[in-house]
């Protein structure tokens, strides 16, 4: 499901198991909104790679500094919290990093689902593993084979 502020900026991105249909057929401003799910469908159709949505997340200035990094994993690629940390300038701090992870309230636009343990396990996912698992599968370049 998706949520946007006035100026039609994502806010966020939730995981639910039954199937929703945006009625944006007499919503303001629904051009906008269109072009989004537009971008979704060609995201699952695996035809997009990046996303060109104005995004406006709401969280702490660390947070928001947590998820500006994640914004800067290729399409098919994943790094670990360590990395993230390391990023960050500080390597004490993959805890909070990993807790601001857990908190991207913009999934799969900020790739979230991108970020695995240092040993290249999958680690929590707050729209669950089985949901990470086929998102790093969907993305990954040889889909014939399964990464996890």
């Amino acid at each position: 499901m998706l949520s946007f502020n006035k100026k039609f900026e994502l806010v966020s991105v939730v995981f639910t198991d039954d199937e929703i249909t945006l009625p944006v057929a007499n919503v303001l401003g629904s051009e906008e909104i269109q072009q989004v799910k537009k971008q979704f469908e060609e995201y699952f159709e695996g035809k997009r790679k990046d996303f060109n949505i104005k995004l406006s997340p709401h969280g702490t200035e660390f947070q928001k500094k947590v998820w500006r990094e994640l914004l800067n994993i290729p399409f098919g690629k994943t790094v670990s919290y360590q990395q993230i940390a390391n990023t960050l300038g500080d390597p004490k701090v993959i805890r909070a990093a990993a807790s601001a992870n857990g908190k991207n309230p913009i999934s799969i636009v900020i790739p979230c689902h991108r970020v695995i343990g240092s040993d290249g396990s999958l680690t929590g996912y707050a729209g669950g593993l089985h949901r990470k698992k086929w998102l790093l599968e969907h993305e990954s370049p040889s889909p014939q084979q399964s990464l996890f």
